[in-house]
């Protein structure tokens, strides 16, 4: 088992272009980090410079206490699964899992004992014989994983591989490598583009975009306290609300205003940070599900209520999502409890926010101010 160290670790391509900037991490032993964001942020680069795939433009990489700059990907110790598993269309599954071994010529009684050990954590032992072809696609990305566990490596590494899955199989999947995290106790680096993925998976999350790490955290503080509205954005489904306000400071309490609309928030916002913006334009932040339009939670939040015509409702069984408009130019998201919610397309509704869940941003910097 080993830690995996960055430190100011960037990556230029010919043509000056940056692909990677200042990228700094400290990647505990048997701790499993997700680096997430949008296509072309770095992530996938960041992974395969950890391999060894990608020459580091300058920094250094670790790998437990050693340096691994110069160090081949095969003599690092690391197993990496891709996003088309890539497996050899001729081999059985046996023979796919097996061939990292027989390169490094391991006694055939040592790679047996390893492919069978793997194929019953996976549950793939009755697949043994059959070749690619042969298979789901859930059980290619079990041999993915199979011939990567065979190795026993220090650092399991990642790249999107549960892409190519349906939704359904992307669930099962996701549990699955999960448990296989708990079960090897080893450092695992997994990127995708998909936020459920890293939230629902990770210890912690690095959020990237454009080649620069915006936040690093667990995933409840980053959904709850992100650093800047890309964070805020990039992480929660359906993403947060943002809507261009100005600040005012009326008695000593914070109001907030955008278009015919003015909202109290509580005291707790009442701070010299907050204080600051007073009269100034800034940046409200509100999750879907910080919106109610419960009759009971209305009346008791009356100070952030304001109406607002509902464009669009989604049943979702469990959930319902509002789409909504204030004052024709605003629009927004709630995701309300089907049972108590009476809003009907058409209609204007009456809505309130969770004034404790409010977040502040700066319009320029659009950095938090407050969350």
């Amino acid at each position: 088992m080993a830690s995996v160290s960055l430190k100011n670790v960037y990556k230029r391509y010919e043509g000056g272009v940056l692909a990677v900037s200042d990228f700094t991490i400290d990647i505990a032993d048997r701790e499993f980090v997700i680096l997430v964001g949008p296509s072309g942020c770095g992530k996938s680069t960041t992974l395969r410079m950890i391999a060894g795939l990608e020459e580091i433009t300058e920094g250094e990489i670790y790998i437990g206490d050693r340096l691994v700059n110069d160090v081949q990907p095969k003599d690092r110790d690391i197993a990496m699964v891709f996003q088309n598993y890539a497996l050899y269309p001729h081999m059985t599954v046996y023979d796919n899992m097996a061939f990292g071994l027989k390169l490094r010529k391991t006694p055939k009684d040592e790679i047996k004992r390893r492919v069978t050990e793997s194929a019953r954590i996976l549950e793939i032992e009755h697949l043994l014989d059959r070749k690619p072809k042969a298979l789901s696609g859930g059980q290619r990305q079990r041999v993915a994983l199979g011939r990567a566990i065979v190795r026993d490596p220090k650092v399991f590494l990642m790249d999107e591989p549960l892409s190519n899955l349906d939704a359904k199989l992307r669930v099962q999947m996701r549990v699955e490598i999960t448990k296989l995290h708990q079960r090897l106790q080893t450092t695992f680096i997994y990127v995708t583009h998909d936020q459920t993925e890293a939230m629902t998976m990770g210890t912690r999350i690095v959020v990237m975009k454009d080649g620069f790490i915006q936040q690093i955290d667990n995933p409840s503080n980053l959904y709850r306290h992100p650093v800047n509205t890309f964070v805020a954005g990039f992480i929660g489904m359906p993403p947060m609300n943002f809507i261009n306000s100005t600040l005012a400071i009326k008695d000593g309490r914070v109001t907030i205003s955008f278009n015919d609309v003015t909202i109290t928030l509580p005291d707790k916002y009442a701070v010299p940070e907050v204080m600051a913006y007073d009269g100034k334009e800034v940046i409200m932040g509100v999750r879907p599900e910080a919106l109610n339009d419960e009759s009971r939670f209305v009346a008791e939040n009356s100070e952030t209520s304001f109406p607002a015509h509902v464009d669009v409702v989604e049943m979702l069984g469990a959930e319902t999502y509002l789409y909504l408009t204030v004052a024709d130019v605003v629009t927004l998201t709630a995701r309300v409890d089907p049972t108590v919610s009476h809003s009907k397309v058409g209609e204007v509704t009456t809505l309130a926010i969770d004034g404790n869940r409010v977040h502040l941003f700066d319009k320029e910097t659009e950095l938090v101010i407050l969350s």
